[in-house]
């Protein structure tokens, strides 16, 4: 097993705290000094930042989030309060949009760059990638940081890199190139199977080693379907622009957390409290800013709005110490059908039954609609079929529906009463309405 920083990511738990503890300390110090955010902030909650001694200790700070910062920031304010160096440091600016759609601004120091590059290393070398290694990115250069930081992570780790931002690269980039490592995202990859194999190129032959998968949310059963059509092992990754990097190693045991780089906490949904490991909770991002380095932006107690767990603390098999979370969801990606919520991501598991993928190509949208009165909900599902005509949608419906009523039984109760339904619709290939819009596609839609 290769690491990119050994003597970090093999710190035993008792050393990593302590480092932790210190780096908390300093971050403290950074953002009084350099946010004028933070500098108003403690004032104006009467918090003594010399009391922030360790990172327990960020669990009695109030929580901001991604509103907090479309306040101080223009046209709100004249300046951009989150700053936290000189327009002479700032090396890039990015901006996220929020629900809103009012963007969210971010600026990154090189120094920035080096530590975002680092999670992404670390992350490659766990994963078993290195030297002689070919990685298509089929992430968009832009705005967003993500293909950015794989590119400046592969060439600290000696990768060689195939900038296509897109899955859908004529096939002699394969032929020609021979990648080793395609990152993408489950979707893409599962669409460039099939155009490969349409293209007599199949994919278990392809050269192909492994495939990272990155950029949203996904359910187990999507990928152990896109593990089968590649005939290999699948690892998960996930990151944003406020530094949140984390992946899987070889064990697929969940994402390690570079927790000497960022600080993760998790609060429970309804926001009263923070959660104990093992419970499901909002993730709040504290970065951690080492001594003698700028960060562009600080962040202390963000709300990420994404929902995780804490799997373990204990070293992994693959020899690191650092604590690994289940794969994060989206929180914005949750919708209420008489208080239960429904995620993308369990949509995606119903639609990606083992016996429904004999007849499926994956693609599904679904929207929630009002019924008679308000308080029906009914769930409408689009499934793309290889072929309508041959499709046994009887056991497509009936998979469907025992595996929604499996992730909350509540569903199946509403589903008895009447005030819930659920409303299948199958289509041949290019037929589904995403297909019709530009950007990236919204899998489950709330119409009510």
């Amino acid at each position: 097993m290769e690491y990119f920083r050994p003597d970090v990511e093999k710190m035993d738990r008792g050393n990593l705290d302590s480092f932790i503890d210190e780096r908390v300390r300093h971050t403290i110090s950074y953002a009084v000094k350099h946010s004028p955010f933070y500098k108003n902030w403690f004032i104006e909650h009467k918090i003594k930042p010399e009391s922030i001694k360790t990172h327990e200790d960020l669990r009695n700070l109030p929580i901001i989030d991604g509103n907090t910062m479309r306040k101080n920031q223009p046209p709100q304010t004249p300046e951009f309060m989150f700053k936290s160096v000189p327009w002479t440091d700032v090396y890039t600016i990015h901006e996220t949009s929020g629900t809103s759609g009012i963007p969210k601004s971010f600026f990154l120091t090189w120094d920035d760059w080096n530590r975002y590059a680092e999670k992404y290393a670390r992350i490659f070398k766990s994963q078993g990638l290195g030297k002689g290694d070919r990685m298509a990115v089929c992430a968009s250069y832009g705005m967003n940081i993500g293909a950015n930081t794989m590119t400046l992570a592969a060439q600290k780790t000696s990768v060689t890199v195939i900038p296509e931002g897109k899955c859908s690269f004529p096939l002699r980039v394969i032929r020609d190139y021979r990648p080793t490592i395609i990152i993408g995202s489950v979707f893409k990859l599962l669409r460039l199977a099939e155009k490969m194999n349409e293209g007599g190129v199949k994919p278990e032959d392809s050269g192909i080693e492994k495939l990272v998968v990155g950029g949203e949310s996904f359910a187990p059963e999507s990928r152990a379907y896109l593990d089968e059509v590649w005939g290999l092992k699948t690892y998960n990754t996930y990151g944003s622009t406020e530094g949140s990097m984390c992946g899987e190693c070889t064990e697929r045991a969940g994402l390690h957390v570079p927790e000497d780089l960022i600080h993760v906490d998790f609060y429970d949904t309804d926001m009263r409290d923070f959660v104990k490991d093992g419970d499901r909770g909002k993730m709040v991002l504290t970065t951690l800013v080492p001594e003698g380095k700028k960060a562009g932006t600080v962040l202390i107690n963000y709300n990420t709005d994404d929902i995780s767990r804490v799997i373990s603390r204990e070293e992994c098999r693959c020899g690191r110490t650092h604590m690994r979370i289940e794969n994060p969801r989206r929180e914005a990606e949750n919708f209420y059908i008489s208080g239960i919520p429904l995620n993308r991501v369990d949509i995606e598991s119903c639609v990606f039954q083992r016996e429904n993928m004999e007849y499926l190509t994956g693609e599904y949208e679904a929207f929630l609609y009002c019924g008679i009165t308000e308080d029906e909900c009914i769930l409408r599902v689009s499934m793309e079929c290889r072929d309508p005509e041959k499709c046994d949608s009887d056991l497509v419906k009936n998979n469907f529906r025992n595996k929604l009523f499996s992730i909350n039984p509540d569903f199946s109760e509403h589903y008895s009463e009447g005030d819930f339904d659920i409303i299948f619709n199958f289509v041949g290939k290019g037929e589904l309405e995403l297909f019709r819009l530009k950007g990236r596609p919204k899998r489950l839609v709330d119409r009510r």
